[in-house]
């Protein structure tokens, strides 16, 4: 068992080491590109189009203060009833990313979010994990605080 591991733990770390900084620095691009689209979704008030940011699963993990939710469909009905209309949700701005790439097809984000509204500014952490699929990087886990 511990050679397994051992070998399991050494193929992770030379897959992570493999990758070129070309290689990081597109994947970070390709992420950070996701984020913008959904800033701007959001922003229009497109609570579905900022939806196609997130991968479309019954697995996908949404973590808060509320709890936990699993699937796509329950997460984007939370962004609804907590989001009802554009004066609720305000203007989304992403800040202090720190994108980890963990191999060519995962990584882990870190980050700050806010909204500007016309009577408050709420705002918190966040860490997204994505993933690449044969669509493109999508957050298969959010946990947002």
């Amino acid at each position: 068992m511990r050679l397994t591991l051992t070998a399991l733990l050494f193929l992770t770390t030379v897959s992570v080491l493999a990758q070129s900084d070309a290689q990081k620095v597109r994947i970070s691009a390709d992420i950070r590109a996701v984020m913008d689209k959904q800033a701007s979704d959001w922003n229009r008030g497109d609570i579905p189009a900022f939806m196609e940011g997130y991968w479309k699963s019954d697995r996908l993990t949404f973590v808060s203060t509320r709890g936990v939710t699993k699937g796509w469909q329950p997460t984007l009905d939370n962004y609804k009833r907590g989001y009802p209309d554009k004066a609720a949700m305000g203007t989304l701005s992403f800040s202090d990313l720190e994108i980890t790439v963990l191999s060519k097809d995962a990584a882990l984000v870190l980050g700050s979010w806010s909204l500007q509204r016309e009577k408050d500014k709420p705002g918190g952490k966040f860490s997204l994990i994505f993933r690449k699929f044969k669509e493109g990087w999508r957050i298969v886990h959010d946990h947002t605080s």
